[in-house]
């Protein structure tokens, strides 16, 4: 390994470990490609959409994600640039897997947001920043897709304050827009970048023109975009505060770049500055204490699990994030749920788009270990300290409906099948008290779709649908006291009761009506949306 140099404290120093949030089609995908481009990764980039390049997207790989142009499932991507190790950890931007998004910030020391320049902000990316303030997570934004015709560069800098909520730093700043668009002025380290069309796949090393007032600028642009260009900068100094790196790591500051992701554009810049301000690893609270990067004992948790991303071998990845100390290969750590110590002979690294065995990991890093039926979502793994990891709860589904099994020969595949889908979180499973009938509750109704093909193409197993009208789950909870309307809310909601994966007791409601009524009728007995409470 290339590391052995270096000291610990120096490896956890050198770690980025960030997220890319969007609202799907916003071209995450298309800059994670991008980033990995410029960190050596990958020699040429896949572009999500087009035919011409038949290489797929590096961070795509499920057959689904490749029917619908989607990334389904988070994935992890690693590279090294300036001596600095980055791992990107793309999610999902569909509504319908949110869920899987909100875990994974969890794994995250900052965030990258993408917006599309013509459709702003959207429903989905609002949701998303809001769980990343309330966390303090700090954020930079990448306003995407410069050369479509799209709102004025001020315009969105507003409608990203009023709706996400956010104070911005534009660090670069457009020349032009859609057809006008020239080039991008870069406030960070003062210079601009000329743009000069189709650059998809390789790196450009495109005009730079060291400052404003280089008459080859003038020469390139003409004198009116310079003017315009001076103007704007000088609105842009009165405006807007000076980039302050200590408010941006407190979550109150949020630096704004500009490109286009697809033309490979910005991209750089974007980078250079990540490098230079994202946090390295920060500590962790868990439900004992906050557990600091460079502590000697190893902790982590699981904030992910991907059945058989390998189809020749039916096994489970569990993505552990390392929050303290080191992961070394085949040394026996403590699992603090099964109260028992595990060891790992072959656990993967992400490098680029490849996994590659590793023998010893560090804080930030992302290991993936091969899970024979272990792990759950939120699992912590230590060096032997009972400590537990918060903040992965389960959310109350939208979409319910009875799972039957279509091919009696399969029932065994079709329980199985079952039972590790929903511990990989893509669903939830209840069980009906009265006859024992599965339903599955899921975030989004793309997932019934996921589940089904998952079935039939890694366990062999078919199954079919049918519609329940179910508003919501909810975790039920007993109050001190409130014994005697827990036995009559039992005794009149018998039929909609069921039990979790991990056999906490729910209600499934009809609708919202019938929540408001129960609640009042049985005082004793609270309600929950999320499975933590």
């Amino acid at each position: 390994m290339y590391f052995c140099h270096m000291s610990f404290l120096d490896e956890i120093a050198q770690r980025r470990t960030f997220g890319i949030i969007s609202h799907p089609d916003a071209g995450k995908t298309t800059l994670t490609e991008k980033l990995l481009l410029f960190g050596g990764a990958i020699q040429e980039a896949g572009a999500v959409k087009s035919n011409k390049i038949k290489k797929a997207a590096t961070s795509d790989f499920m057959e689904i994600e490749r029917q619908r142009g989607i990334s389904v499932a988070t994935s992890v991507l690693a590279f090294l640039y300036k001596d600095k190790k980055i791992n990107i950890l793309d999610t999902p931007g569909h509504k319908d897997f949110a869920e899987d998004t909100y875990r994974t910030l969890t794994a995250v020391d900052s965030v990258i947001v993408v917006i599309d320049v013509a459709k702003g902000v959207e429903a989905q990316t609002e949701k998303l920043v809001e769980v990343c303030r309330m966390r303090n997570i700090p954020i930079i934004v990448f306003i995407n897709k410069l050369d479509r015709e799209a709102k004025d560069a001020f315009d969105l800098l507003d409608e990203v304050e009023q709706k996400l909520g956010l104070k911005t730093v534009p660090l670069s700043f457009p020349i032009g827009m859609g057809y006008d668009f020239q080039g991008i002025f870069n406030l960070w380290n003062e210079n601009i970048r000329l743009f000069e069309g189709e650059q998809k796949t390789t790196i450009s090393q495109s005009n730079l023109i060291e400052n404003i007032d280089d008459p080859a600028l003038e020469k390139a642009i003409g004198s009116s975009a310079k003017e315009t260009l001076a103007e704007e900068l000088e609105l842009v100094r009165e405006v807007y505060p000076r980039f302050n790196q200590e408010a941006y790591l407190a979550g109150d500051q949020q630096p704004v770049f500009f490109g286009s992701a697809l033309n490979n554009f910005g991209v750089q810049e974007l980078l250079d500055c990540f490098v230079d301000i994202a946090p390295p690893p920060l500590a962790k609270d868990s439900e004992e204490r906050t557990i600091a990067p460079d502590e000697d004992a190893f902790s982590g948790f699981v904030f992910k699990i991907h059945a058989n991303m390998d189809p020749k071998h039916r096994d489970r990845l569990a993505f552990v994030k390392i929050v303290s100390g080191t992961f070394t290969r085949n040394v026996p750590y403590l699992h603090v749920r099964l109260k028992k110590k595990l060891k790992f002979s072959s656990p993967n690294a992400f490098f680029a788009d490849k996994k590659e065995i590793v023998d010893i990991s560090y804080p930030g890093d992302i290991v993936g270990l091969h899970d024979t039926g272990n792990f759950k979502i939120g699992d912590t793994l230590t060096s032997g300290e009972q400590i537990h990891f918060r903040g992965i709860p389960s959310f109350s589904p939208e979409h319910f409906r009875y799972i039957n099994n279509a091919d009696p020969m399969k029932a065994k595949q079709l329980n199985k099948g079952i039972d590790q889908l929903m511990d990989e979180g893509v669903a939830q499973l209840f069980t009906l008290e009265l006859n024992g009938r599965k339903v599955v509750g899921t975030v989004g109704a793309l997932q019934f779709d996921v589940i089904q093909y998952r079935l039939e193409h890694e366990y062999g197993a078919s199954c079919t649908y049918e519609n329940l009208n179910v508003h919501k789950a909810c975790w039920v909870e007993v109050k001190a006291g409130g014994e005697e309307d827990f036995a009559g809310f039992k005794q009149t909601k018998a039929k909609f009761l069921a039990k979790d994966k991990q056999g906490q007791l729910v209600y499934l409601t009809d609708s919202a009506f019938s929540l408001q009524m129960t609640q009042s009728k049985y005082p004793g007995v609270i309600f929950h949306a999320t499975s933590e409470f």
